[in-house]
Formats: C-alpha cells, structure tokens, sequence
C-alpha cells in the first residue's frame, strides 16, 4: 500500500489491506482495491482487496474443508483458543482502537471503550464451549429411549456493519467457533482493517487455518457478493447485523437453501421518561444512548417522550448537557463526540431536522452540518415534535434527538409500540408497580428500566416484530443458533427374567 498512514501502531504487523482465506493473506482475482476514508478528515488513508463474486468459492470450500475437522475439536481446546484470543485483543487494544477510530470516525475513548465490551463475548463463549449440552428421556413407549445430541451447524457467514465493528465481530465470531462452526466474516467496507487486525489475531491464538476467514468488499459489490454467500450450497448459517429493508433481502436470499438465520434489524427505539423519573439519571443515561458513536447505533433512543410535569426542566438540563459536548476528530483526547461515518449520515440528518421544522419542530440546539473537513453534524435537540414527522418513522443514525410530550401512560405506550421495529424501549420511573405493567407492556425484546445499558456477553441481544429474530448473546440462547438438534432413539430389550 503506497498511502501513508496517518497513524502509527504498536504492532505494525496487525495491519492488513488483503483479504484473509485459509490462513493466508490474499488479494481478489480481479486484484481490485477499494478506498478507506477517514469520517474525521474525508480523507483516503488506505484502501483494501476487493473481492467479487467469483472469489466466494475459495473462500466457502476451505471453511468447509476446516470445519470437517474442527467440528471433531474438543470444546476444551476451542475454550483455550478462545481464551488466548481474548488475551491477545486485550494486549492489542490500543492499536485496534486507533484503527477502529480512523475508518469510524469515533472518539478513541469510544474506541477503547468497544473494546473493553467486545472483550466479553470472547470470554463468555469461551465458557459456552463447554457447556453444550444435549438430553436423554424415556417417551410415552416404554421400552425405547430418545436421546438428543447438539452439533455444529457448519459454514456460518457474518455481515456485519461499520458502527461497532469489533463488538459485532466478536459477538458473532466467538460464538461460531466455541459451537464448533468456522465462520466466514463479511465486513463492512468501511471497517474492513480492524475485522482483519482480529483474524489475525484469531491466527496467533491457534485457531486452524480456514476456521475463521475474511471477505472484504467495497460497497459497489457488497450485493452480489452477500447474495452469493448466502446461496451457497455449502453455507448452513447466516448472521446479519444491519437494516430491516437490507435483512428481508439477505432472509430471501437465504430463504432458497433453507439456510439458519439471525437478524439484529434496525431499531426505532423509545425512551419515556415520567414524571416521578429521576431526571438526572435519564439525562445522563441519555446522553450516552443519543450521542455517543454520534447516535449511530440501532439500540439508541430514536424518540424521546417526556411526560408533561418534567417536560420543560428535562428539555432544559439535556440542553445543558448536550452544549458541553466537544465535537472534532476521534484520533484528538479532547473530543466527546466524533464525525459520522459516511456523508450520507449527514444528508439523511439534514432531511429530518428540515422535515421536523416544517412541521413545527422547535430547534433548541444544532440542526446543521459542521462545516470543514470530515462527516461533522452538530448535536441537536428538536422539541415539540409529533407523530406526524419523519423522525417518529424512521431510524434517525446520528446526533438528532426529538423531544416528544404525553400526559398518560396508556398514551404513551401506545406511542412507543406505535412502529413496525421492536429492538429495545427504555424507560424511567420510581413507581415498582409500572416498572413491571411497561416491561409486559412494551413491545420490544430487550427492555431498559431506569438505565439505557442493556447490553452484555450475559444477556440475550436481540429484537422482536421487524427488529429482527434470534438472540446473540446470553446463557445457551447464542449459541444455539449454530447447532443443530439430532434426535436418536433406541428400543431396549427386556431383561431376562433370572
């Protein structure tokens, strides 16, 4: 690569702009490449292998090939690798960070922070190696036995995005290879280098070659190329991280080989906050779910309503919150708030704050790009927003956030459950007796009460209606998305009377 990096790692050799099959670092066929943008600068900083169509085959047979003899691995064994792979990120930290920085565009302490999260998901499957378990039990005839055996499903494909790039990694990856799958990871064009900095270091730890490869792409090719990686006779799963317009094309795709499928769907996500709320508490669990990676994440607050008592005084100190942010480059210790990833987030921004003010928004702070280099929104409140706008419709993806009021909490919760997506709902109130009517209430799979952190290698993550179906994460559901359940049953002969 001639690019000169604007930054420089620790480790120089976790940096890879090839693609990664069956151990080895190789180019595509057609020896394309595609450019890495810095969402801080727009500048180019590196570019990488594109990889087409006909590169898919190579890369599916020798995950097949591996997974023949993987699949017969002791779970220990996985268990150790896994284990030597989080020690290897952990002591690597700093560098994907820097890297996970330059082609997002958040902060390195954000950075730094999706680390120390994706860390959990290769020590908890770590530990769900060994614990697969399968069953045995005496049916209705007598004299036979059913036993139930857990085995490894096969080739899994990841498509992940770019807005946690190592959390979505890892989350997948590590549950694929304690089940005993190989994986084939698919990263977003936009993060291709710090996907590939964690193969590499899936290599060191020991895991065999073929077991885990990487397929980079540019955005021209990412279809096809999806396309032909779900179809592929010799794919049994697929893992999908993104939109809910872009999973129904990757579930039909699927559709045709009967493929085993989860999907982490987008997200429209309301946060309610009564008036008996602790209103420091929301503000501050708030100011994380909207701002940090630039509101660019599924399970962040898309609509914020606030009942009618604490309306003014919650618009007030969430205004006062938001001006302290200091937006700039992810790479600079100053920065609380970094660029968005791509200019397109900030067209998209630019049509709901000119939609939300048409229509009677009130714009209390921000509502428009930065202007210099780089993909820079500022931080922006809209109050007196209603149902009819574009914002209640659609997943925002950026530093927005619409303040909406109600009066009741039957109100409300029609408003909440008022979407097609159901990924999560957060709320906040002291009242114990409406904590529990909103967690059956809400129509969400993952409910946040009094908190708006609801994620972890402990607990199941994902969403219900158009939000996706499946779990990642948490005790026995993760993991067995990739096994299969065989069922053996056996006839036992009378003993011999003596």
């Amino acid at each position: 690569m001639s690019t000169q990096l604007p930054f420089k790692l620790r480790d120089s050799s976790l940096f890879h702009d090839t693609a990664l099959n069956n151990g080895q670092w190789v180019h595509s066929k057609s020896r394309d490449t595609f450019a890495i943008e810095d969402p801080g600068t727009g500048k180019v900083f590196a570019s990488c292998a594109t990889n087409k169509v006909a590169d898919v085959d190579g890369f599916v047979e020798s995950s097949q090939n591996a997974f023949l003899k993987y699949r017969d691995m002791n779970p220990r064994q996985r268990a150790q690798m896994l284990l030597e792979w989080h020690r290897l990120i952990k002591e690597a930290r700093e560098d994907i960070a820097t890297l996970v920085t330059y082609e997002t565009g958040k902060p390195k302490s954000e950075a730094l922070g999706e680390v120390d999260y994706a860390l959990g998901f290769a020590w908890w499957f770590a530990g769900e190696a060994e614990r697969v378990r399968g069953s045995i039990a005496i049916p209705s005839v007598s004299n036979r036995r059913t036993f139930v055996i857990k085995q490894p499903i096969g080739v899994s494909v990841a498509l992940v995005p770019w807005n946690f790039p190592v959390a979505m990694i890892i989350r997948k990856v590590a549950a694929a290879l304690a089940a005993g799958c190989t994986m084939i990871v698919k990263p977003s064009p936009e993060t291709p280098l710090s996907t590939l900095a964690l193969a590499d270091l899936a290599l060191r730890a020991g895991f065999p070659s073929g077991v885990l490869n990487v397929i980079t792409t540019d955005n021209d090719n990412t279809p096809e190329l999806s396309e032909a990686l779900c179809k592929h006779p010799l794919v049994r799963k697929v893992t999908f991280t993104g939109s809910t317009a872009v999973g129904k094309l990757v579930a039909r795709h699927c559709s045709y080989g009967l493929k085993k499928v989860t999907m982490e769907l987008g997200g429209n996500c309301p946060l309610i906050v009564f008036n008996d709320g602790d209103i420091d508490q929301a503000v501050a669990a708030l100011m994380i779910l909207k701002w940090r990676t630039a509101g660019q994440a599924c399970t962040h607050a898309n609509r914020v309503y606030v009942q009618s008592g604490i309306y003014d005084e919650f618009a007030k100190r969430m205004l006062a919150a938001t001006q302290k942010l200091k937006v700039g480059h992810g790479n600079d210790a100053s920065t609380t708030m970094g660029a968005l990833t791509t200019v397109r987030g900030i067209e998209k921004l630019e049509r709901h704050v000119d939609d939300a003010v048409s229509k009677g928004g009130k714009v209390l702070c921000g509502g428009k790009r930065i202007d210099g280099p780089g993909y820079f929104f500022q931080p922006t409140i809209i109050s007196d927003m209603t149902s009819s706008m574009l914002t209640t419709n659609e997943e925002i993806f950026g530093p927005l956030l619409g303040l909406y009021k109600f009066e009741s909490e039957g109100e409300v919760v029609r408003l909440a459950n008022n979407t097609s997506m159901g990924l999560a709902s957060y709320f906040f109130t002291r009242d114990v007796d409406r904590t529990w009517r909103m967690l059956e209430s809400l129509e969400a799979g993952m409910i946040g009460m009094n908190t708006g952190n609801s994620s972890a290698a402990e607990s199941p993550f994902g969403g219900i209606k158009e939000s996706g179906y499946g779990k990642e994460a948490g005790k026995d559901v993760a993991i067995e998305e990739y096994l299969i359940s065989k069922t053996g049953t056996l006839t036992v002969g009378e003993v011999s009377k003596l």
